[in-house]
């Protein structure tokens, strides 16, 4: 049973943590190491989440010396794993019991070496407020106009990912760099279209602010894609309109 590291970065989500970590502790898949990243920048969480820690003991706990981000944490995560296989999820999301389980059998069964699930959307009081169906990527352009990956619901083959394979240096796209450069290099990050993720959709967190997920979405096109001001509006304009289409639907 092929061993899986599951990535928590957490920072001020303590009234939701605890059922996240109970999510994934009781996943049906038991071959896991628990790697919870602490980013508050102070210790003012750091008791709770250490008494967290003492429900599995599968769970390692890094604190960082500063507040690095989600992003960086991730990355700090992924780099000390020993798994075979990187799961990645939120500290307010939550896991179906046999999210790893089911998920790895597809990827196995299909030789994937990365994939992504439709998922529920989820309000502060775990009310399913909408749903999100899981589609396959295999280039570049398919993702550019649209970035719909949760990423509380991937996992990825550790061994495909190179040096340079991260998250990006910025606060609510950082993810949509990673999938770019797993696509530039033909790694297909395929969709599995079983619901077993719950994502938490919370009114203040940074994935709902309009203004910085704007300046992020232009960053990622002008800088990281280099394309020309007009052409990176153009993307940012249909990348915009689709999020919209999609809160509506």
């Amino acid at each position: 049973m092929d061993l899986i590291s599951i990535i928590i970065p957490y920072y001020k989500k303590k009234k939701y943590i605890s059922k996240t970590i109970d999510s994934v502790i009781s996943q049906s898949y038991r071959n896991i190491e628990i790697i919870i990243i602490y980013d508050n920048g102070s210790v003012n969480e750091l008791e709770y989440i250490q008494k967290l820690k003492l429900k599995d003991s599968r769970i390692k706990l890094i604190i960082n010396n500063r507040n690095i981000g989600a992003g960086q944490s991730r990355n700090k995560g992924i780099k000390i794993s020993r798994g075979k296989y990187i799961a990645l999820i939120d500290s307010d999301d939550l896991w179906k019991k046999n999210k790893l389980k089911r998920q790895l059998e597809v990827m196995k069964k299909n030789n994937y070496n990365a994939s992504h699930t439709s998922y529920d959307v989820i309000d502060k009081n775990n009310k399913i407020i909408g749903q999100r169906t899981a589609r396959t990527f295999k280039n570049t352009e398919s993702i550019l106009k649209s970035c719909d990956i949760g990423l509380s619901t991937v996992i990825i083959k550790k061994s495909v990912l190179k040096k340079n394979d991260n998250f990006a240096k910025i606060k609510t796209k950082e993810d949509f760099i990673l999938w770019i450069k797993l696509l530039d290099r033909k790694i297909y990050i395929y969709g599995i279209n079983d619901k077993l993720t719950k994502w938490r959709k919370l009114d203040k967190s940074l994935s709902s602010s309009v203004s910085q997920k704007l300046i992020d979405g232009f960053t990622v096109y002008k800088k990281y894609l280099r394309m020309n001001f007009i052409k990176s509006i153009y993307y940012l304009f249909l990348l915009s309109v689709n999020s919209i289409i999609k809160k509506i639907i």
